[in-house]
């Protein structure tokens, strides 16, 4: 199975001391939730799975042992973006990927309506899970993380799990499985409290700077658009300047690393609006949390990067974002456009 993206973005439709004691505030706060342990996630966060997906995910990923269903949505995210018409270069197909002789030998009837159909989501999410556990049950008695070796003999095989003795040495496949394992913890509704961003401080200091800045759809703030931005061309320059390398659209962004609750929200986390509260993938607007239920965001034509609140109806959710979340994230989608 190979990745096959698809578009999945949307337009987006003053005070330093302000910002300054916000984000002193960012520390004191951070304090009392580092504490916050881990634990087996078991349920999806938030939007994160489209709706139609989700009941299927949600069941099937609770298949075998070695996979659970934020893994198995971090799979169908990698492999299509969740679009079921998805076709590679290499002929895979449908949302999961599936080459056709993959899905000759594996291919399930998930939805038992009487066939087999690869573009079909309710036949191909159910056997890319059962793919999964079947993998996970060639490589068991390897020594080392059962869902690890499972995702490695996905990339090269069982007979290179096994004769490594667990993740073979290839880099591919090596880079692989951490780009599942950290996409999982995406897709994952949190069970504690989500660890505070140590780059949030240094992207709010550059949002800041550009407060007053006139909107430009699908702008970067290079020098020839003046300097402008849209909302996400804004995230992605201010986690640029912490070293943090993020998707170009919003909807892409919020896969860039765990999910606080409102109440849990940090200055520095991303904050999502979107029409659809049931589907990141149309997410349309993102904002950088400031505390004080405010956020800095470049908002729309006509207007300036300017404060927001950001309690207002369509609000979706907010992420924490890490290094390791973005470096899991393509950031070249083919045919993603700027504005979102």
């Amino acid at each position: 199975m190979r990745k096959a993206w698809v578009v999945a973005s949307a337009v987006c439709g003053a005070c330093v001391g302000f910002v300054a004691l916000l984000v002193v505030g960012t520390y004191s706060a951070a304090a009392g939730l580092a504490g916050g342990g881990g634990g087996r996630a078991v349920g999806l966060a938030k939007g994160a799975v489209p709706a139609a997906y989700q009941p299927l995910v949600q069941r099937w990923g609770n298949l075998c042992p070695a996979i659970n269903p934020a893994l198995l949505a971090a799979q169908l995210y990698q492999e299509s973006g969740w679009n079921p018409s998805a076709q590679s270069p290499a002929n895979a197909k449908g949302i999961g990927q599936f080459i056709p002789g993959t899905w000759e030998a594996h291919g399930i009837d998930g939805d038992k309506d009487g066939d087999r159909d690869i573009w079909d989501p309710a036949d191909a999410i159910p056997s890319a899970a059962t793919y999964d556990c079947e993998l996970a049950g060639y490589v068991k008695d390897v020594p080392g993380d059962q869902t690890s070796n499972m995702l490695a003999a996905y990339n090269a095989g069982a007979y290179a799990v096994i004769k490594y003795g667990g993740v073979p040495p290839y880099r591919e496949t090596q880079n692989y499985v951490k780009i599942i394992r950290t996409l999982e913890k995406s897709f994952a509704a949190p069970v504690a409290g989500v660890e505070p961003s140590r780059q949030a401080a240094g992207a709010i200091t550059y949002a800041q700077e550009k407060l007053g800045t006139p909107y430009l759809w699908g702008g970067n703030g290079t020098a020839a658009q003046g300097g402008r931005f849209d909302c996400s061309g804004l995230t992605q320059a201010a986690y640029r300047r912490v070293g943090i390398e993020l998707p170009r659209v919003a909807n892409d962004q919020y896969n860039a690393g765990e999910h606080p609750s409102r109440d849990e929200l940090l200055p520095g986390d991303l904050v999502f609006f979107s029409d659809d509260l049931t589907n990141s993938r149309a997410i349309r607007h993102v904002g950088i949390y400031v505390g004080g239920g405010y956020m800095i965001n470049a908002p729309y034509t006509g207007a300036v990067i300017r404060f927001d609140k950001i309690d207002t109806p369509d609000y979706f959710g907010a992420t924490r974002v890490t290094e390791d979340g973005a470096k899991s994230l393509p950031t070249d989608l083919p045919g993603s456009r700027p504005g979102a």
